[in-house]
């Protein structure tokens, strides 16, 4: 466990629910140590149910730790005032509802409430912060936007205005890229990143894109089903197999070598292919789909080489050509449904129809096989 004095340090944290009306004490997550550091954004992560959520609000104040401490930036959590608390930490929840009738000047003015004393007047100090914190979260353009017109990518920036303009030293954030699309979470969490460095922040952020976390976070909570806390760098949680543990399972696996988690349905065999970056890598990735498990060396039951008028398969001693990667990939799946067929002693069905290309040459109603592949094969064996 790190000595750190500032950022977040939990030290044999239990979390949970305390004994009320009855019921017992239950804790969801106990003897937790980590730490997050100013600079860095750490994420955290797990399966739905492993008790982040807890953890959060445990790290906030939002309920009690029932043992352990929490420190920020060396104090106790439950040694601050609420408004101490304030001044120290922003948190940022999922919420999708915004006070109506706000522009978004003024959602990002709420972060400085706890400045303003009783009366709640923003000074000219006031001000300059409300429009740093805007600018600095890429929103100042949406300053004067009613909050309730704005996506919900812009909306997200806009709590995170919200949360700069209280000037803390932490934030929290329960995931923030929940519902947003593709582009905005990559932006968001790279503003995260960005802030972090940038304002030597300690930036804490929960969230379900596992893969985009591991490409652009610093350190990683990782709560498995066990309830177990492993800390690190994405590369180190990688290498010693703790991502694998925790979201392995029989239809996914993570592979480390891309960083990515990837279908595991049963194994329709072997596949090599021999073609360049980023040719192999989507070549592979679409075999997957229909169970052709990639090896790099050693025998391998389909051979594939890209080749200047399209692809070659190799397949049970036969060659075939193909002139796009639709025609390869359909043939690469009926090879597989050819397989499973001949595992399971009959042919592939599908709603009491078979159908044709697959085996037993049938047809099923309103569909035509794909032969382009076995045209041009056929062709080049009358060539010969």
């Amino acid at each position: 466990m790190t000595g750190c004095t500032t950022g977040f340090a939990l030290h044999d944290l239990a979390v949970g629910y305390p004994a009320r009306r009855g019921r017992p004490e239950h804790r969801v997550l106990t003897g937790l140590n980590a730490a997050a550091a100013p600079g860095d954004l750490t994420v955290l992560i797990g399966p739905n149910g492993a008790g982040k959520s807890t953890l959060l609000r445990t790290l906030t104040g939002l309920q009690p730790p029932l043992a352990g401490t929490v420190l920020l930036d060396g104090t106790d959590i439950r040694a601050l005032t609420a408004a101490e608390r304030a001044r120290r930490l922003a948190v940022v929840l999922t919420e999708r509802d915004l006070p109506p009738l706000l522009t978004a000047w003024e959602v990002a003015g709420l972060g400085r409430y706890q400045h303003t004393g009783f009366t709640g007047r923003l000074t000219e100090a006031d001000e300059a912060a409300v429009a740093w914190a805007l600018e600095s979260a890429g929103a100042l353009h949406l300053a004067d936007r009613q909050a309730t017109e704005l996506s919900d990518g812009e909306r997200q920036r806009v709590m995170v205005a919200r949360a700069l303009a209280q000037e803390p030293t932490a934030i929290v954030l329960d995931e923030p890229t929940a519902f947003l699309d593709v582009g905005s979470r990559v932006t968001i969490m790279g503003l995260l990143r960005r802030l972090a460095r940038e304002r030597s922040l300690t930036v804490i952020a929960s969230t379900h894109d596992l893969e985009l976390a591991l490409r652009i976070a610093d350190h990683v909570w990782l709560i498995g089903a066990d309830g177990r806390l492993r800390t690190g760098t994405p590369e180190r949680l990688t290498m010693d197999g703790s991502l694998s543990a925790v979201f392995d399972g029989d239809d996914l696996a993570f592979d480390p070598a891309a960083g990515v988690f990837v279908p595991r349905p049963r194994a329709s065999g072997t596949v090599r292919v021999t073609a360049g970056d980023p040719h192999r890598y989507l070549l592979e990735r679409a075999l997957a789909r229909y169970s052709w498990r990639a090896v790099a060396t050693g025998p391998a039951d389909l051979e594939i080489t890209v080749t200047e008028g399209g692809y070659l398969a190799g397949h049970r001693g036969e060659r075939h050509r193909f002139p796009d990667i639709e025609a390869l990939t359909a043939w690469a799946r009926d090879r597989a449904r050819q397989g499973a067929a001949d595992r399971e002693g009959e042919p592939c069905r599908r709603g009491g129809h078979a159908r044709q290309g697959a085996p037993g040459g049938h047809r099923a109603p309103g569909r035509e096989p794909d032969r382009r592949g076995e045209q041009i094969h056929e062709t080049a064996r009358r060539g010969r």
